[in-house]
């Protein structure tokens, strides 16, 4: 009788654990990345095997690339996972600057006895939001941790895309007079972890609104001149009130909101009062902020309402000349406040 050696026997998704083997460089190593990454995120690019991909760009268009890291607790929530958060969070990053996402890179950091079967099911989820988003993972790495040197799975991505000559989307860009859009509702994903993470339940769930949201810029890019809009920007870590603040801060200049118009779920809203939080600082992972020339901000705001991922979208102030630099909000009691940065960490882990 012939005993296939070790090496030889599929891995045990369903009762099998991460251990050090398969961050050794070794054999368990070149298996779980076989069986299971390759599987699921097959590509020609990736299928070479190789260190690095060699990347393809259109003629005309500058390099664009961003890296995002995720460390969200728990690694499952509603409306999504650590695996679809991480290409939503890179694409968006590189969307953000105006870019076309081509490709994604994928770095995997696991604990030393975390799940198979939950490892599976994130790279899984991880792969079907790549498809969707048209955006392939081409190239990767893993490494492992002892236990209790980790928690479960961190993951990095990287995104490269391609961003036409001439064209200049940033914070620097936004200048007085440019009025500020929201493609909808704020502090969804969260309050959505937040819940999950506190065994807290509500009336009505809510839901993560983890999305790519390059399909969404590119319908609103089409629909006002090249130029008009200034500045792209997702409103994650900090939230609504820290993004402005960091584009304020970039381009010199103010901005004046108006409470009443900024879009909140009324359990978003309810489940803040209840936990004392605000949601202009609560973590957003589908939604994108747009400062575009007024001259073209209704076209633009019809742009986002059109598509499925702003049907929600507001206008919601304009920037203004400040020396200070400051955020404020009008009311909807007819007063004005600062909307300042974020200060501490009030949701740690939340992507």
């Amino acid at each position: 009788m012939t005993i296939k050696p070790d090496y030889i026997r599929p891995i045990d998704f369903k009762h099998g654990r991460v251990d050090m083997n398969h961050g050794a460089g070794g054999r368990a190593g070149a298996q779980l990345i076989e069986e299971l990454f390759a599987r699921a995120f097959d590509n020609p690019a990736l299928r070479q095997g190789d260190d690095g991909a060699a990347l393809d760009m259109p003629a005309g268009h500058r390099l664009v690339m961003a890296i995002d890291g995720h460390v969200i607790s728990p690694l499952e929530f509603p409306g999504g996972d650590i695996g679809c958060l991480a290409v939503h969070g890179t694409v968006n990053d590189v969307a953000m600057m105006g870019a076309t996402p081509l490709y994604l890179a994928a770095s995997f950091i696991l604990e030393e006895g975390f799940a198979l079967a939950d490892l599976k099911r994130i790279v899984e989820s991880m792969a079907a939001a790549a498809r969707d988003a048209g955006v392939p993972i081409v190239t990767g790495d893993t490494k492992v941790v002892e236990q209790g040197k980790g928690d479960g799975v961190f993951i990095a991505t990287t995104g490269v895309g391609a961003l036409p000559m001439g064209r200049r989307i940033g914070g620097a860009q936004a200048r007085p007079g440019d009025v500020v859009l929201v493609s909808g509702t704020i502090g969804d994903h969260g309050v959505a972890v937040l819940s999950q993470r506190e065994s807290l339940e509500f009336e009505t769930q809510i839901v993560s609104d983890t999305a790519a949201l390059h399909g969404l810029v590119a319908a609103l890019l089409a629909a006002v001149p090249e130029g008009a809009v200034h500045t792209l920007r997702d409103p994650t870590r900090g939230g609504l009130a820290t993004t402005l603040n960091e584009i304020a801060r970039q381009c010199g200049a103010g901005m004046l909101l108006h409470e009443a118009d900024i879009p909140v779920q009324p359990q978003v809203e309810a489940a803040c009062e209840l936990l004392g939080l605000d949601p202009l600082y609560i973590a957003n992972e589908g939604k994108l902020i747009a400062i575009v020339a007024p001259a073209h901000a209704e076209a633009a705001l019809a742009a986002l309402r059109a598509h499925p991922l702003g049907r929600a979208a507001a206008r919601i102030g304009v920037v203004q000349d400040d020396a200070h630099r400051f955020v404020q909000m009008a009311t909807r009691f007819g007063g004005r406040r600062v909307v300042d940065w974020l200060s501490g960490e009030p949701l740690p882990r939340i992507c």
